[in-house]
């Protein structure tokens, strides 16, 4: 696929991507994970880990490996392609649904529903954290850190930087 066929590609995927978005574009990383790697083959699993990673790094919103997909797919135009698709959809949805959200605040279904939406977008973010894990940890070492992350995060009042600071010393030690 060359200039165009690939703008258009990149458009189609992530338009569909957007709209299955709760919880922001963290929630939709297997999904982007599989078009990019899977079924477009725009990238490896490890080029899509490291484009995660420096999307993460990099001050901004999390929907910035969208961006860099897009780039690496087509350059700068497949950047603004590939942004404004995962970007527009979301975007007039979400003032919509606000709007209708605002006028019917009050109506007891309404809660049912965003009750129902919260285990949806733990869910879907908890499958992302699993595949970035998967295809990023080669090693014992690297899994347990991760485990250990996890585990530190989530039962104890601990900050994680202390363990991405060890995870730093390692990976600058050829350990990981």
């Amino acid at each position: 696929m060359k200039g165009s066929d690939q703008l258009v590609a990149l458009a189609l995927c992530f338009l569909t991507v957007s709209l299955l978005a709760f919880g922001g574009a963290n929630a939709v990383i297997p999904e982007m994970h599989r078009q990019a790697v899977d079924v477009a083959h725009w990238m490896t699993d490890r080029q899509f880990v490291s484009l995660y990673a420096l999307a993460q790094a990099a001050p901004g919103p999390n929907v910035m490996v969208v961006t860099l997909i897009g780039w690496h797919v087509a350059g700068l135009e497949g950047a603004l392609v590939a942004t404004a698709a995962m970007m527009l959809p979301s975007v007039t949805l979400t003032f919509l649904v606000f709007r209708l959200w605002t006028y019917f605040r009050h109506r007891r279904w309404l809660e049912t529903i965003q009750n129902g939406l919260t285990p949806v977008t733990v869910g879907l973010v908890s499958s992302s954290a699993f595949l970035l894990a998967k295809t990023s940890d080669h090693g014992m070492l690297a899994f347990l850190l991760t485990a250990s992350t996890a585990a530190l995060t989530y039962w104890t009042r601990v900050n994680p930087l202390w363990v991405f600071g060890v995870a730093a010393c390692l990976g600058g030690f050829g350990l990981l």
